[in-house]
C-alpha cells in the first residue's frame, strides 16, 4: 500500500520581512549604492503593492540592520552596514558557544598577522599617520588602563583597516569585541603591561612605515604572545569568556 507523502509546512515570511528583503538584496548586490535614494514611503508602497505600515516596518528592520538610513531631510538612502554591527551579532553567537580565551588567541594569531602582512603591503600615508597618532595617544595614557585599552582596539581596527583588505577588516572583529576588555584587565593587573603594548605597537608601526613584512610579522606574534602570558598571570586561557568575564566583574564588586 502506498504510504502518503509528508510534506514540510510552507514558511509564509511576513509581507514586511519580504520588503527588507528586496530591498536589502538590491542594495547587497550592488544596484544601489551607498547614498543612493532608495525611494520615498509612497513611492514603495506603489512598487511593492502593499500598504504603508508595512514598507515602514520593512524599513525599521533595515534601518537597525544598517542597511538605509535617513538623511538631513529624512530620505531614506542606502547604506553598507557598519562591521560593529555585524560583528555584535557574531560575538554574541560566540560567547552562546562558550568559546575559550584559547580559541580567540589562535583565531587571532592567524587573522592579525594577515591584517599585518596586508597593511606592510599595501598602507597609504594616511594610514600610516593615523596608527602614528594613535601611538602617540596611547603613550600618553599608558598609567590609564580604561583609555589604553580602547586605543589598542584602535590600533588593531587601524591596521586592518591599512591592509585594504575588507574582508580581513569584518573577519576579526568578533573576536577583536571580545578581547577588547582584557587589555583593561591586564593593564590594571600587570605593571609593566602597559608599556611593552605600547612599544610593541610602536615596533608594528615601524614595520608597516618601512615596508618591512618580516619585522611586522615577528613583532605582532610577539605582542600576541605578550597579551597571552599576561592574561595568564590574571585567568586562565581555557575558561569560556562569559564564564571569565563574570568571575572577572564578581572580584572587583569585592
Amino acid at each position: 500500500m502506498a504510504t502518503t507523502p509528508q510534506f514540510r509546512r510552507i514558511d509564509l515570511a511576513p509581507a514586511y520581512q519580504k520588503v527588507a528583503d528586496a530591498i536589502e538584496r538590491e542594495i547587497i548586490n550592488g544596484r544601489i549604492k551607498p547614498g543612493e535614494p532608495i525611494g520615498t514611503e509612497q513611492q514603495l508602497v506603489e512598487q511593492f503593492g502593499v500598504n504603508r505600515s508595512t514598507v515602514r516596518e520593512g524599513i525599521r528592520v533595515l534601518e537597525e540592520g544598517g542597511l538605509i538610513r535617513r538623511d538631513s531631510s529624512r530620505r531614506l538612502q542606502a547604506c553598507l552596514p557598519r562591521y560593529n554591527k555585524l560583528a555584535t551579532r557574531l560575538s554574541r553567537a560566540l560567547i552562546l558557544h562558550e568559546v575559550t580565551f584559547r580559541e580567540l588567541f589562535e583565531t587571532s594569531m592567524t587573522l592579525e598577522v594577515a591584517s599585518v602582512e596586508g597593511a606592510v603591503e599595501r598602507a597609504t600615508e594616511e594610514n600610516v599617520a593615523e596608527l602614528a597618532d594613535n601611538v602617540e595617544r596611547s603613550a600618553d595614557v599608558v598609567g590609564n588602563p580604561a583609555g589604553l585599552a580602547e586605543l589598542d582596539a584602535e590600533f588593531h581596527v587601524l591596521v586592518a583597516k591599512a591592509s585594504q583588505n575588507r574582508v580581513l577588516q569584518l573577519a576579526r572583529e568578533p573576536a577583536a569585541q571580545l578581547f577588547f576588555p582584557t587589555t583593561e584587565m591586564i593593564v590594571g593587573g600587570v605593571p609593566e603591561g602597559g608599556a611593552r603594548l605600547v612599544e610593541a605597537h610602536r615596533r608594528i608601526l615601524d614595520a608597516i612605515r618601512r615596508r618591512d613584512k618580516e619585522a611586522g610579522v615577528l613583532w605582532t606574534r610577539r605582542h600576541l604572545q605578550d597579551w597571552r602570558r599576561g592574561f595568564e598571570k590574571i585567568a586562565s586561557l581555557d575558561r569560556s569568556v562569559e564564564h571569565t568575564y563574570m568571575e572577572h566583574a564578581y572580584a572587583a564588586r569585592q
